[in-house]
């Protein structure tokens, strides 16, 4: 095993970063480095945020488990663009395209898949005929962040322009989204592998960062109780969605549910595709990878194992 991973020659596993999401990036990245070090593979930690991207040319490919800004929107996918150094996910306009709610969701709504309604919010934007148009309650997000940062629920009338101040303090691009209100689910991609999807069922409000990362009572459904038709026809769909962007090697699709209705097929909206998911203890694409028989430490190495054909990158 351990010569078998010669083959990767020195990895960087690029974690911590700049963005909002520093911390989660750390667990992610700690996760990350253990599990191929136990596998044998030569890696070696690499923060951006200490140490000069020139350094990065010693190594032979890089594992990205950078989370938000700088990590997960083209930047870094750049610059080891330009220094030739394969690495894992996406390449630089898919990654920033997905990192961008705004234009992916304008995307999608150009070639026909389905994502709630929404409303670019600005300062001088009428916030009661949004609250109007969209009905009440309203999600409100910055564009260009993840990890929940930023993010609201509006359920007054009148609330949208405090939600509004809330969310542009991360991001300049804020957007206004219709509440759909069947549930959260999430759909794992590795490589041309749909993997099960997963219900998130959580206690407080909303899926939050502390729902996400800090508390212990957020229920993972998985299986996620949909027929086996419709989780079967929304894998298809979510694939679709994730290589619509441009999407590549591995990462995460989230969409939302109607409200069930007697005599109604529930309905399914594409939410927002995460092109460097979170690899921490209570992260979603590791939970469906082992609900399909994939360790944590075999997801890792399937993953790195993607940029040895260079189809990834670009």
């Amino acid at each position: 095993m351990r010569d078998e991973m010669k083959k990767f020659g020195k990895v960087a596993v690029l974690f911590g970063g700049k963005s909002g999401e520093r911390e989660v990036s750390i667990k992610s990245g700690t996760a990350v480095l253990a599990a191929l070090k136990r596998q044998g593979v030569d890696a070696v930690a690499f923060d951006p945020a200490t140490e000069a991207l020139s350094e990065l040319s010693r190594f032979d490919r890089a594992f990205i488990s950078l989370h938000g800004r700088f990590g997960e929107d083209g930047t870094i996918q750049g610059a080891l663009e330009l220094m030739d150094i394969p690495f894992t996910g996406s390449g630089v306009m898919s990654s920033s395209l997905g990192m961008d709610k705004w234009r992916t969701k304008l995307l999608w709504r150009a070639v026909g898949i389905a994502t709630p309604d929404f409303e670019l919010v600005s300062e001088t934007s009428d916030f009661a005929a949004i609250e109007q148009k969209l009905g009440l309650p309203i999600f409100v997000k910055p564009a260009n962040e993840g990890s929940s940062i930023g993010i609201s629920k509006v359920k007054q009338a009148g609330g949208l322009k405090a939600a509004y101040e809330l969310a542009v303090v991360a991001d300049p691009l804020v957007i206004a989204e219709q509440f759909v209100g069947g549930g959260e689910y999430t759909v794992g991609i590795l490589g041309d592998t749909v993997l099960p999807i997963i219900r998130i069922v959580p206690k407080n409000e909303f899926y939050d960062f502390d729902a996400k990362y800090l508390r212990d009572d957020t229920e993972y459904r998985c299986p996620s109780g949909l027929s086996a038709e419709k989780e079967a026809l929304i894998q298809q769909e979510a694939l679709q969605a994730f290589r619509a962007i441009g999407c590549s090697g591995w990462g995460r699709v989230d969409f939302l549910m109607d409200e069930p209705e007697e005599n109604k097929e529930q309905n399914h909206y594409f939410l927002e595709v995460n092109t460097s998911p979170g690899m921490t203890d209570h992260s979603l694409v590791p939970m469906a990878a082992k609900a399909a028989g994939i360790s944590f430490d075999d997801l890792v190495v399937k993953i790195l194992a993607m940029t040895l054909d260079g189809k990834n990158v670009g």
